[in-house]
């Protein structure tokens, strides 16, 4: 049983250190953010979603930058993307689901854009940037809001003219 605590006081002294907690949490205000937006507008891909991509894309990053340090004790010999650019390719998929079609209406693509955005938005925390990373994120969250009521209040506008 001691040894069991050793090992859980050596991990949490690593996640400490290493701020691994600092941007996970930070990862998560983020998704939550963007998220919060989504879930305001009523669409599918909301808070949980936005949120669980950018949680799991930041531990997916940090797993890959730590993997080398703390499991063989040495400096990385291999490139920490790799794992981002699987990110990336997953993310496409999940994305690529939220694109719908039916007849000439398209719908779904800034679901999908805001999915791949809060992936990118996670790889760039678990790189150690948790700054950029919010502030990207406070970014396109005011990019989605203000953009979202200026798309209501032209189509309404082109509605009522008959322009559309």
């Amino acid at each position: 049983m001691d040894d069991f605590f050793l090992a859980l006081s050596q991990e949490w002294n690593i996640l400490v250190e290493s701020r691994a907690l600092l941007l996970l949490l930070t990862s998560l205000f983020c998704g939550a953010l963007v998220g919060s937006e989504r879930e305001w507008a009523a669409k599918p891909a909301g808070l949980r979603t936005n949120l669980m991509i950018c949680v799991g894309s930041t531990l997916f990053t940090i797993a890959s930058v730590f993997s080398w340090t703390y499991i063989s004790g040495e400096s990385p010999t291999a490139d920490p993307g790799r794992i981002a650019a699987q990110v990336v390719s997953g993310v496409g998929f999940i994305g690529a689901g939220a694109i719908l079609r039916s007849g000439f209406h398209i719908t779904g693509l800034t679901t999908a854009a805001t999915i791949w955005f809060v992936a990118a938005v996670g790889v760039v925390i678990g790189l150690g940037f948790p700054l950029l990373g919010t502030l990207v994120s406070l970014v396109g969250t005011l990019t989605l809001f203000l953009l979202g009521k200026f798309e209501l209040t032209h189509s309404k506008h082109l509605q009522e003219n008959g322009e559309q």
